[in-house]
């Protein structure tokens, strides 16, 4: 077996790593070599030099990712058999839905045990980031395990690294296999084009796939409103469940248009449903007009535990407003993808914003992200996207 430089942990630091979490942070580490590179791969020890596992080094405050537990040589077998297992599990989960879906996330991260390995299905066109630099190393060992498994069903292979490892050259963005493709999809039967190179994150939002199903039954004959729409995957829905019009609002204008291309490819109007390039905030402030439905789906306002405390404030500000632009009767669907906000807190701001507007509430449904971002009980970071869908009196 292959020899790697070694990580000794303090006494008693190796609690976690026996409870499969895949970070060792900075204090926990007792000794280890100074000429560590970014991205190396490690074998990592307890006090007594145990071995623990192998893990990929960052100079950071999550020092050690762990990418498996016990001695196991990492080499094209192993990615092959972590690849294959989360592809079977996407099998399992799109059985019955192979005809009307074709994209999906195939890796999450910590949630598929690959710590750092983001990748997404388009189609056959499939798009890889990596967050951190040890992955990026293993990208040509990736790639082959990747075509191994799709074989003809491969159209293209982009890795879109660079925002995620803070690259602000780019050059870590580049085609691995095939060309440039912009990509339409097919998700429970709704037309989409996706924009690999430029659009937020890898593409388009998977995570909210069942949420945008769940909408579908409250949407016959409503007039709605969805907000930082980015390229209208709720619009779409909303329509195609027969709302009686639809106005997405972005401050993005690539965001705006990407989701006026949507609605016409689905053949919509868009003309009746109007697609707004507008701050959410300040568009909300100065409208006069009320809504059935108010969906609300912004960014995450808090990258760290040190802005958790501003984003509080920003999401009830958010959906204060939001709620006073709620008919009686109506619906708000509201989501937070900050990882530092939990459901209980995220909660207990929805429930402050609804004391502030005055409106008398009930929450109807508790969500999260789907099946195919898939939570690692040993690793609850993992679980990330909370929601809460609620009635207005």
């Amino acid at each position: 077996m292959k020899t790697y430089p070694e990580i000794i942990l303090k006494k008693g630091k190796e609690i976690s790593i026996k409870r499969r979490h895949h970070w060792i942070f900075s204090g926990a580490v007792y000794t280890k070599p100074v000429d560590l590179l970014d991205g190396e791969l490690v074998k990592v020890f307890d006090a007594n030099h145990r071995v623990l596992g192998m893990g990929f080094y960052a100079p950071g405050s999550i020092m050690i990712r762990m990418i498996v537990f016990g001695d196991q040589e990492i080499d094209e077998a192993f990615w092959l058999e972590k690849l294959s297992a989360a592809y079977q599990l996407r099998q399992q989960i799109f059985a019955a839905q192979r005809e009307s879906t074709n994209a999906y996330r195939l890796v999450h991260g910590e949630g598929d045990h690959l710590p750092g390995l983001i990748i997404d299905n388009y189609n056959g066109n499939l798009i890889i980031q990596a967050h951190h630099r040890g992955i990026l190393g293993e990208l040509p060992t990736i790639v082959t395990a990747l075509q191994t498994l799709f074989r003809t069903d491969l159209q293209s292979i982009y890795n879109k690294s660079a925002a995620a490892l803070h690259d602000k050259t780019g050059e870590a963005d580049s085609w691995l296999v095939g060309e440039k493709q912009e990509p339409r999809i097919l998700e429970s039967g709704l037309r989409f084009e996706i924009n690999l190179e430029k659009g937020q994150k890898t593409g388009f939002f998977l995570d909210q796939r069942d949420n945008r199903r769940l909408l579908q039954n409250y949407c016959t004959g409503r007039k709605v409103l969805n907000t930082f729409c980015y390229s209208g995957g709720f619009s779409v829905y909303a329509l195609g469940a027969g709302a009686s019009q639809v106005t997405s609002v972005d401050i993005s204008a690539e965001a705006i248009a990407l989701c006026q291309k949507n609605l016409e490819l689905n053949g919509f109007d868009t003309e009746k449903n109007p697609c707004l390039t507008a701050d959410v905030l300040k568009y909300l402030q100065d409208i006069d007009e009320s809504y059935d439905l108010v969906i609300l789906d912004p960014p995450a306002f808090a990258k760290n535990t040190r802005s958790r405390h501003n984003a509080v404030q920003a999401y009830k500000r958010l959906n204060a407003m939001a709620l006073k632009k709620i008919k009686p009767g109506g619906i708000l669907f509201t989501f937070s993808c900050s990882q530092v906000i939990d459901r209980e807190l995220f909660t207990h701001t929805v429930t402050a914003a609804a004391l502030e507007a005055g409106r008398p509430t009930q929450i109807i449904h508790q969500v999260s992200q789907g099946a195919d971002h898939p939570v690692n009980i040993f690793h609850q970071e993992t679980s990330y996207l909370k929601g809460l869908v609620v009635y207005v009196s």
